[in-house]
C-alpha cells in the first residue's frame, strides 16, 4: 500500500543531504557530492528539489551557490566559517579515485528552521555515509530523516570512502532507510558485517531486505549489470555499452533517476531502465552534472 501511494504522488518534493564540493578532476574542477548530484538529476527530471548541505564564507562558496541557483537547483545550503569542500579525483580509465578533504563546510551543517519545514513535506530523501564522519552533520541528517513522513522514501545511498566509514555508521544508517542503493564494491564490505559472505547476491540482498525491512534494494555492478530488488520480485538488466569519459556520479544519476520515476508513476521495472539510461549518459560527460560546470 505504501509503495502505490508513494508512486502517485502528484507534486513529489525530493531532498538530497549531505556534502556539496568541488571535484578537482584533470580537466578543471566541477560541482559534485553525491547528495547534490541526486538532487541535480532529480531537477532535470521535472520534481521538485532541494539540495541541503552547507559550504564556506569564501569564493569557491560563492561559485557553489551562484551555478546551484543559476541551475535553478532549490537548496537549504548554509554558510558556515569552515572551508568550502573539494575533493582530489584522479582517474583510472574512467574509474574515479578520491583524495577528499576533511574538516570542511559539509562537516558542520546545522539543523534550521528551513530544514525542518522542507523535511515535513519531504516525499523522498537520499543520504549516505560520507557526511556522517563529523558528529554535527551525522546529527543534521537523522533529525531531518526523523522529520519526514513515516511514509517517505529514505534511501540511503551507502556511498562507502575509506577511511570515512565504519561498520557503526553503516547499520545505524541501515536503521534509518527504507531504500538501499549500493555497488558491487560496497556489498562486499557490507557481508563483512553480517552473516551472508556466502550467500548469492540476490540471497544477500533477500536477507538485508528481510532484516530491515526495505522496500527497494538496488546494486549497481559498474560495466557489467544492475539489479533492483522489492519484496516480491527482481529486475535485473546488463549496463548499456557507451564510450565512458569518466563514471563521476554515475551511481547517483541512477539513484534519482530511479526515484523520481517511482515518484511519478512508474513501475519498478521502469524506473530501472530510466535509471540505466540516465547513468549511461553521465559516463559519456566529464564529471557528474551532464550540462554544467
Amino acid at each position: 500500500m505504501n509503495e502505490c501511494i508513494m508512486r502517485y504522488k502528484q507534486n513529489p518534493i525530493i531532498v538530497g543531504i549531505g556534502e556539496i564540493l568541488w571535484d578537482m578532476l584533470p580537466t578543471g574542477k566541477k560541482a559534485g557530492g553525491a547528495p547534490v548530484n541526486f538532487i541535480y538529476h532529480a531537477s532535470l527530471l521535472g520534481v521538485e528539489s532541494y539540495a541541503v548541505s552547507a559550504v564556506g564564507n569564501d569564493e569557491r562558496g560563492d561559485e557553489l551557490v551562484n551555478l546551484v541557483e543559476h541551475i535553478g537547483i532549490n537548496h537549504r545550503i548554509a554558510r558556515v566559517d569552515y572551508p568550502t569542500g573539494t575533493v582530489a579525483v584522479g582517474l583510472n580509465h574512467g574509474v574515479p579515485t578520491y583524495t577528499i578533504t576533511e574538516k570542511v563546510a559539509w562537516d558542520y551543517i546545522p539543523f534550521t528552521h528551513s530544514m525542518h519545514e522542507i523535511a515535513r513535506k519531504t516525499d523522498a530523501v537520499c543520504f549516505g555515509t560520507l557526511a556522517q564522519r563529523s558528529s554535527t552533520s551525522k546529527t543534521t541528517i537523522q533529525k531531518f530523516l526523523s522529520c519526514i513522513p513515516k511514509d517517505s522514501f529514505r534511501v540511503l545511498d551507502i556511498n562507502l570512502r575509506a577511511p570515512f566509514y565504519s561498520p557503526e555508521i553503516i547499520k545505524e544508517s541501515f536503521q534509518f532507510c527504507n531504500i538501499l542503493k549500493l555497488n558491487i564494491e560496497e556489498l562486499e564490505v557490507v557481508r563483512s558485517l553480517y552473516p551472508i559472505e556466502g550467500m548469492s547476491i540476490s540471497d544477500a540482498g533477500r536477507w538485508l531486505m528481510a532484516t530491515y525491512n526495505l522496500k527497494y534494494l538496488i546494486l549497481t555492478a559498474g560495466a557489467d549489470f544492475s539489479m533492483v530488488l522489492s519484496p516480491e520480485t527482481i529486475s535485473y538488466l546488463e549496463t548499456p555499452k557507451v564510450d565512458v569519459v569518466d563514471t563521476v556520479g554515475a551511481g547517483d544519476s541512477f539513484t534519482a533517476a530511479f526515484i523520481t520515476s517511482l515518484l511519478k508513476g512508474a513501475t519498478m521495472e521502469e524506473a530501472h531502465n530510466k535509471a540505466i539510461e540516465r547513468a549511461a549518459a553521465v559516463c559519456t560527460v566529464a564529471g557528474a552534472w551532464t550540462n554544467h560546470t
